[in-house]
């Protein structure tokens, strides 16, 4: 529950890990209370695009870069409709935010949409503690939302933990809305939603598809109502063990044998209904400075990343599966992570990161062309 005031930067704040350790600030954004898992974000822009992801619902997002908020907040930027994180740390907010689209603050923006944040901690040491103990439960407290650090301690350990959570249905559309190929239509894609980024389907409408985008509930029937050419699961947030209903209807897409795309959650479904297991990451991977290699080609990539969760297949062979073998096509070089599927013997590929690169950067835009690839030998 949050509150809001004007005039926060005097606001005392306090954030509480649920290991006990705690990081005295000011209030940043909406004053309150609020409570989330806590990850960091090493990306030194694309601030906007963070916020309004929607795979970073329930979750309170450390800035590891120290200049936050320089650029202010325009219209034209947003991922989707509002902002998702559940509290945001920064160390030094812009006090004069300088960009010719700015139409005001971060904290102005946070405020607006009721964000309880904090600023003025040593986020390097806050940074160094998650990758040591791994992400974990935090709460933060501002204003008259402060008590003694044994009851914010008991409020923080009484949060719901991420494993486990079941969010995309949260966070996805309700209705079934269609954007527009850009330009001549040259293929129909049915996109079920579990977290979509607004830019995504925006990359597909420039390459001529007519974008379908489905609820996170949508069966099997709505999927193929629209007669689509190719079938794209999004990103989102939560745990994938929990996303049976996903799981189900990509096994169907699968025994079609349609093109099939998918993106970071998307990945870690396929991997599922591939039969592979997942687990969570100690951290995770967030930020847009994150190399990537594609073993298909030997290529590395700078990439866009924003996850908790990997897909749990062996990196050394391809695997026989129902629906044909499967190989890890890329991998994260940082720590052997895997990071996209593709099957060998029908159209179907996948990606753990982010190449509709929102804020940047762009090496893996390819992937669309690919997906596109899919579709015209589909169709030929």
């Amino acid at each position: 529950m949050t509150t809001s005031t004007r005039g926060t930067a005097k606001v005392p704040a306090v954030l509480v890990l649920e290991d006990g350790r705690s990081f005295r600030g000011r209030a940043y954004g909406a004053v309150g209370e609020t409570f989330g898992e806590a990850v960091f974000s090493t990306g030194m822009t694309g601030y906007q695009e963070t916020l309004t992801d929607p795979s970073y619902h329930r979750q309170v997002v450390v800035m590891t870069a120290p200049h936050v908020g320089n650029t202010g907040v325009n219209d034209e930027d947003p991922e989707s409709a509002r902002i998702w994180v559940s509290g945001y740390v920064v160390r030094d907010p812009a006090r004069i935010p300088s960009n010719w689209r700015s139409r005001r603050s971060l904290d102005e923006e946070l405020e607006r949409q009721g964000v309880v944040g904090i600023s003025g901690i040593d986020t390097r040491a806050l940074t160094r503690h998650l990758r040591e103990r791994g992400a974990m439960r935090v709460g933060i407290f501002s204003g008259e939302a402060i008590a003694d650090e044994a009851a914010m301690l008991a409020k923080v350990q009484a949060s719901p933990q991420m494993k486990g959570a079941d969010l995309s249905a949260e966070v996805a559309t309700k209705e079934t809305y269609v954007v527009p190929a850009i330009g001549e239509k040259r293929f129909t894609v049915a996109a079920v939603d579990l977290g979509i980024k607004g830019m995504t389907p925006q990359r597909m409408a420039e390459r001529g598809i007519e974008v379908h985008v489905l609820p996170a509930t949508a069966t099997v029937e709505d999927v193929y109502a629209v007669n689509p050419d190719g079938v794209f699961f999004s990103n989102g947030p939560g745990d994938p063990s929990t996303a049976d209903h996903p799981v189900s209807v990509m096994r169907s897409v699968l025994e079609r044998k349609t093109p099939l795309f998918g993106i970071c959650f998307g990945n870690q479904i396929l991997g599922r209904a591939l039969g592979f297991g997942t687990y969570k990451l100690k951290y995770g991977h967030r930020g847009i400075n994150q190399p990537v290699q594609d073993r298909t080609t030997g290529k590395v990539e700078v990439t866009a990343h924003n996850h908790g969760f990997a897909v749990d297949a062996p990196l050394d062979a391809a695997t026989d599966t129902p629906y044909g073998r499967v190989e890890v096509s890329h991998v994260c070089l940082n720590d052997n992570v895997v990071e996209g599927l593709q099957l060998l013997d029908q159209p179907a590929f996948s990606v753990q990161y982010h190449p509709e690169a929102a804020a940047g950067p762009h090496d893996a835009a390819y992937l669309f062309d690919r997906f596109v690839s899919l579709m015209e030998g589909q169709r030929a």
